[in-house]
């Protein structure tokens, strides 16, 4: 993860100041008591920040071997490659022109951990995850797009909602919805952190209520074609996932862990490949959590964090809630 200059310590009042220039210490009647601050809201959003890509490879009937860092992607119409370099922020995923849909579900009455947060008017769960009309669009029939939005809805709910799967350490629930050909690099993301970008899963001992999350986001979709000519239906998701953890905190927020990923999903047209590199593959994702333990998110789980004393203030902490906001923010864990 992104390294980070050490955290200067507050100084005790025990403790003399250091000389300055070789001077000798500042005198007692100029010394400052520490002061306790108690953390504001803006303190305890920490933020991490991670990353997930994937290039799209032609090849059909060629057998084509890419090894980048160690990691080799083969038989696929698409090589997830893994980038080995420290996690940078990146903006969110401009929405592409064409079909999208913003959930209109109407939220519950606010209760419980969402209180006096704006996740407090999002829709419960799926609920949030509304898909556009399903059009024909390039070489793609309205059937085809319905099915690939079908997917990626699908997909979703289970990689951020989907309880049994974020408790659980077997990936397979999710990976199997995805084409054949994709689900060995993607099972590797689950041996490191990179799933983090696309997929939840709890770290040990995380209290999560039994609210559900609430989600607040949208789908976008267009045709395009892969650096090697294959059609392809490609999907854009945003979502932020607010999810409320037991605490005893008792300021708005003090429970909710928040999410906010942008995934570019793609579908090749079934003419263009084998079958099993027909279906569901990921061809990029970025994503930061907020409110995090940052030691569980260094290994791509999630858990409520402790709040921070003198952190980093944002100037509108409530930012992390909007999908529109950008990914490129400081990570400050």
């Amino acid at each position: 993860m992104t390294e980070h200059p050490p955290t200067v310590e507050p100084r005790r009042p025990d403790q003399p100041y250091p000389p300055a220039d070789g001077l000798g210490t500042v005198p007692d009647w100029l010394r400052q008591p520490a002061t306790a601050v108690e953390p504001g809201r803006a303190d305890r959003w920490r933020v991490r920040l991670a990353d997930h890509s994937g290039k799209l490879l032609g090849g059909v009937a060629a057998l084509l071997a890419l090894v980048f860092f160690g990691l080799v992607a083969t038989g696929g119409y698409l090589g997830v490659q893994r980038w080995a370099e420290a996690p940078t922020a990146y903006p969110t995923i401009s929405q592409p022109v064409g079909e999208q849909a913003v959930s209109s579900a109407s939220p519950p009455p606010a209760a419980g951990a969402f209180d006096g947060t704006p996740a407090a008017d999002f829709p419960e769960g799926a609920a949030g995850i509304a898909l556009p009309a399903a059009k024909r669009t390039g070489p793609f029939t309205e059937k085809q797009v319905a099915a690939a939005l079908a997917k990626v809805r699908k997909a979703l709910v289970t990689a951020r909602l989907d309880r049994a799967f974020i408790t659980s350490k077997d990936p397979d629930r999710l990976l199997r919805q995805f084409a054949p050909d994709a689900r060995a690099d993607l099972r590797k993301d689950f041996a490191s952190a990179v799933f983090a970008t696309y997929a939840t899963r709890l770290a040990p001992g995380a209290r999560i209520t039994a609210e559900p999350p609430r989600v607040k986001g949208r789908i976008s979709y267009r045709s395009a074609k892969d650096a090697e000519g294959i059609r392809i239906l490609e999907i854009t998701s945003n979502f932020v996932w607010a999810y409320a953890f037991h605490t005893t905190g008792g300021q708005p927020g003090d429970g909710v862990v928040v999410v906010h990923d942008t995934v570019v999903w793609s579908v090749p047209h079934p003419g263009d490949v084998r079958s099993g590199s027909n279906g569901l593959w990921i061809e990029k994702a970025d994503s930061y959590g907020s409110n995090i333990d940052c030691a569980a998110y260094d290994k791509g789980l999630l858990d409520l964090g402790s709040p921070t004393y003198g952190g980093p203030e944002d100037p509108d902490p409530d930012a992390v809630f909007d999908p529109d906001r950008t990914l490129d923010i400081p990570d400050t864990c």
